[in-house]
C-alpha cells in the first residue's frame, strides 16, 4: 500500500516522516538551507532580546523562516528539474532564476522587517 492511499492517522504520520525526510535532504544538499538554518538559530533568540511585543517577536522570527519556506521550494524546483535533463533548456534555467528571485524576495522581506521593527 502506498501513502496515497493510507487513510486518517497513517496518512498524517507518513506526512511526517516525508517531512522529515525533505528536511534532511535539503540540509544535506542545500548549502543556503543550512545558512538559514545558522541565521533561525541567531534570530530567535535575538527577537526575544530585541523587542518585547509578542507582535514583533512573531513578525521577526516568521520572516526568517518564510525564507527557509520559500528555499525549500525553491530547492524542490532545482531538484526537478536536474532530474528532467543535465542538458540546458531555457525554461529550466528560468524555473531556476525565478526560484531564486522567490528566495531574494523572501530575504529582502525579512531584512526589511528587522530594519523597520528594530530601527
Amino acid at each position: 500500500m502506498t501513502y496515497y492511499n493510507e487513510k486518517g492517522i497513517k496518512r498524517f504520520v507518513n506526512a511526517i516522516f516525508f517531512s522529515i525526510a525533505g528536511f534532511k535532504a535539503t540540509w544535506k544538499h542545500e548549502e543556503a538551507f543550512r545558512q538559514e538554518v545558522i541565521a533561525l538559530m541567531v534570530a530567535v533568540p535575538l527577537a526575544f532580546w530585541l523587542t518585547d511585543n509578542k507582535v514583533e517577536i512573531i513578525l521577526l522570527i516568521a520572516s526568517v523562516v518564510l525564507v527557509m519556506i520559500v528555499e525549500l521550494l525553491n530547492s524542490a524546483v532545482e531538484a526537478v528539474v536536474d532530474r528532467v535533463g543535465s542538458e540546458y533548456h531555457e525554461l529550466a534555467g528560468r524555473a531556476k532564476d525565478i526560484g531564486s528571485a522567490a528566495v531574494m524576495l523572501s530575504i529582502m522581506l525579512s531584512v526589511v522587517t528587522w530594519l523597520l521593527i528594530l530601527v
